[in-house]
């Protein structure tokens, strides 16, 4: 007789999920933050979650009395995920080195300073790491530096007692005074930044999965991006994967409540409360409906007519390049036929480039397209000796040339991007039936 889990161990479960969902969303939780009503479930099963992740993911959990830290890692060089600001502009690098010079500064602040004193801080910093920073008396320049800080304070680092960091725009030199917590502000930073000798380093070692290798690594992709197509992988984590995928969607499936849509292209975790992502598709706004228009329209002409299976002998399609012309021309026609009488942004309407690099961007972020040319998954820029394929020199799935030639530019369509047409009837492709997760790996530091 099997015996039925009772009600204690589903609300025990229940309460675990939750716990681990919000950690990976956001990896900086503190008691009283938006996500203060979790951060109870969190202490509570502080033991739990820190075993789990750091067997799952790798990942390390610090919880103390006032916040919880989840210190993820990364996926290597082009595979990042960007702050940005409340508009969605994503931060530029001038705004990076104000974090970055901010929390330098932070961690051994007093307990409350002045914006001003703050200002002045940063200015010397910059001059001891010989990081330029130009006039900040230009409104461009106030507005980067008010972004940072904004980060700051939405982080908990800073906390506005009277006024607001906002004031730092202001062309009078507005005043606010501010409370640092010092703690949150030394656990905010996760990659191993004492170790590398420079940004591109920093990135290949944060992505290091340890002694886990393509095991820890592969389950990272899976949580943290859209949808993993083969040819991403490396050869030992495709066969890992092909041996492991049905033990690993229950197991995501229990941890974090996600379900997992396999398909021969690739897999992408699903969430059924269509909740757990930072990117949405459908969206709203003028760059999120041309994008949703732009794909549907890709698909349909693009879509291989005989799209073939590896159990067949067919060729695996991965993804069909996207003619030079067919992008613009496309977006011409959807400007016409929707954007005109759609309240589309002016300013996007009047400039398609521009509007065609927003939708290429938010495109190329859920993995429905790609830059064209050669993909190169084996290594992923991590450090030497990280296996590329078995060692006992079992075939994998061949995934040469998955993604049709091999153009020095351009674009190509991926496999996922056919769960956007507005028919489907291919059963080959990774068709999810919700949007795909979508997470923040990096979210505060990173």
């Amino acid at each position: 007789m099997i015996a039925l889990p009772g009600a204690h161990d589903v609300a025990l479960a229940a309460e675990r999920r939750t716990a681990a969902r919000l950690l990976l969303a956001h990896p900086l939780v503190t008691s009283d933050g938006p996500h203060s009503d979790t951060f109870p479930l969190i202490r509570r099963h502080a033991d739990w979650l820190a075993q789990r992740f750091q067997q799952v993911f790798g990942y390390r959990l610090l919880v103390e009395a006032s916040y919880a830290r989840l210190f993820k890692a990364g996926l290597g060089p082009g595979s990042g995920h960007r702050l940005e600001r409340s508009t969605g502009t994503p931060f530029t690098p001038r705004i990076y080195s104000y974090v970055a010079l901010g929390l330098s500064i932070l961690v051994t602040a007093p307990e409350q300073l002045l914006l001003s004193q703050l200002v002045a801080d940063l200015r010397s910093a910059a001059v001891d790491a010989g990081v330029e920073i130009v006039d900040t008396g230009r409104q461009a320049e106030r507005r980067a530096l008010a972004a940072a800080l904004r980060q700051l304070v939405d982080w908990g680092v800073l906390v506005e007692t009277e006024g607001h960091v906002a004031s730092v725009v202001d062309e009078h030199g507005g005043e606010a005074l501010l409370t640092v917590d010092r703690e949150i502000a030394r656990a905010v930073v996760a990659g191993p930044l004492a170790q590398s000798r420079d940004g591109a380093d920093l990135v290949r070692r944060a992505a290091d999965p340890g002694f886990g290798g393509p095991r820890t690594y592969v389950r990272r992709r899976l949580v943290e991006t859209p949808v993993v197509h083969l040819d991403d992988l490396t050869g030992a984590e495709r066969e890992w994967l092909r041996t492991r995928q049905r033990r690993e969607s229950q197991a995501f499936s229990e941890l974090l409540g996600l379900e997992a849509e396999i398909r021969a292209e690739g897999i992408a975790m699903i969430d059924p409360e269509d909740e757990f992502t930072d990117l949405n598709l459908p969206g709203t706004g003028t760059v999120a409906q041309a994008a949703l228009l732009l794909v549907e329209r890709l698909v349909v002409r693009l879509r291989p007519a005989e799209p073939g299976h590896p159990a067949t002998g067919g060729r695996l399609v991965i993804g069909v390049p996207i003619p030079d012309q067919l992008l613009p021309e496309i977006l011409g026609e959807l400007v016409e036929e929707y954007g005109r009488r759609s309240n589309w942004q002016r300013g996007l309407l009047d400039d398609r480039d521009a509007l065609l690099a927003a939708v290429l961007d938010l495109l190329q972020r859920m993995s429905l397209v790609a830059p064209a040319g050669p993909v190169r998954a084996q290594g992923h820029g991590l450090p030497d000796g990280y296996e590329e394929s078995p060692p006992d020199g079992r075939p994998v799935t061949d995934v040469s040339g998955a993604r049709g030639p091999e153009p020095t530019e351009g674009w190509v369509l991926l496999a996922a991007a056919a769960r956007y047409a507005t028919t489907i009837a291919v059963k080959s492709s990774p068709l999810p039936e919700s949007p795909p997760a979508r997470h923040t790996p990096e979210e505060p530091s990173r």
